[in-house]
């Protein structure tokens, strides 16, 4: 059994780190992401957000959509709507194409919001997303919060 871990022990700038954790993510019966080698984002106060190596990722269902955000620590993201059928998800996908250098592990990565999407699982167990719409933060049973993201955390 894994620890539990409390995102206020995880720091500010975020760490990354690689994570063996068997992922799976599926939407409208179709499977989008199962992969063993994906990249953890850990920062204070934050759920962890997954990235997913491209070859790990079914492609074919990511829309590539105009405009960007920038991340004070990672920088420029692009974002995709991920389409299964007539579902789509607008937004649902985002990525780093050249992350600042402490990031540079990221380039290509990709990450979804899983509360956008029907079906996220961290080693069997069915993910919470994190609250709000900007973060893209992956609960499980193994985390302690308070989590940034929900109304009145805005300041945290």
């Amino acid at each position: 059994m894994k620890s539990l871990e409390s995102v206020w022990d995880y720091p500010r700038p975020p760490r990354w780190e690689h994570s063996p954790e068997h992922v799976v993510v599926s939407h409208c019966g179709e499977t989008l992401v199962d992969t063993t080698r994906s990249i953890r984002i850990l920062e204070t106060s934050h759920p962890p957000t997954y990235y997913f190596h491209p070859d790990d990722v079914e492609l074919r269902f990511f829309k590539p959509v105009p405009g960007t955000t920038v991340c004070e620590f990672k920088g420029r993201a692009s974002y995709a709507d991920i389409v299964v059928g007539d579902n789509r998800c607008a937004r649902a996908a985002w990525w780093y194409d050249s992350p600042e250098p402490a990031y540079a592990a990221l380039a290509g990565y990709i990450a979804v919001y899983p509360g956008r999407l029907d079906h996220c699982t961290i080693d069997g167990e069915l993910v919470s997303a994190q609250e709000g719409d900007f973060y893209g933060g992956w609960i499980t049973s193994r985390l302690r919060g308070p989590f940034k993201g929900g109304p009145g955390t805005l300041g945290w």
